[in-house]
């Protein structure tokens, strides 16, 4: 059985549609979701899903923290940032070497880095007037964003699109590859 662990920071869209996708496969298990936020939402998503969750703070992120021993027991295949904002310590990036990846919404190298997040990165992509963004699936290294990219996938920007309906052109992408390019991982 290969497991998943989750860590996102908010709301977990991505994540709901992570443990939807592999509610079904018998041999993929998200078997735990982690946040730095005591309140975020998608905490109750982990719930709904029977799978455990809980959330953690600065010092039990650090190096030899709460987390990395957490993470060191479980063991998983792969560690999935699903909306994640804060920087993976590098003892993690070291501990798990090409098994961590994010999805960014944006096609990198462009629009990433610290602070371009979010709807950070969509007002930024309308501001410049792109023709054309999407999102990219990475593996994660020790910097923001610059890890090898695993996939992109892409959507046009029409001259009325507002930051809002960019972002509801990236969201549905990642709906349609990230838990999908996950299961090619895996394999």
């Amino acid at each position: 059985m290969k497991k998943i662990i989750i860590l996102a920071s908010g709301n977990g869209t991505n994540a709901q549609s992570i443990m939807d996708h592999f509610k079904e496969v018998d041999s993929v298990q998200v078997s735990l979701v982690l946040s730095n936020k005591p309140q975020a939402f998608v905490l109750e998503r982990a719930s709904k899903f029977g799978v455990p969750a809980m959330s953690f703070n600065r010092s039990a992120f650090a190096k030899a923290g709460t987390v990395e021993t957490l993470l060191k027991a479980e063991m998983p295949d792969l560690l999935v940032l699903a909306g994640f904002l804060w920087k993976i310590p590098e003892s993690l990036v070291k501990l798990f070497p090409n098994k961590i990846i994010n999805i960014h919404p944006a096609l990198l190298p462009n629009y990433g880095g610290k602070g371009m997040y979010g709807m950070n990165v969509h007002r930024a992509i309308i501001e410049n007037k792109e023709q054309e963004s999407g999102i990219t699936i990475h593996y994660v290294n020790e910097n923001y964003d610059e890890g090898a990219i695993i996939k992109q996938a892409t959507c046009r920007i029409s001259q009325n699109d507002t930051a809002d309906d960019l972002a509801a052109k990236i969201h549905k992408l990642e709906q349609e590859h990230f838990a999908k390019t996950i299961e090619e991982l895996l394999k």
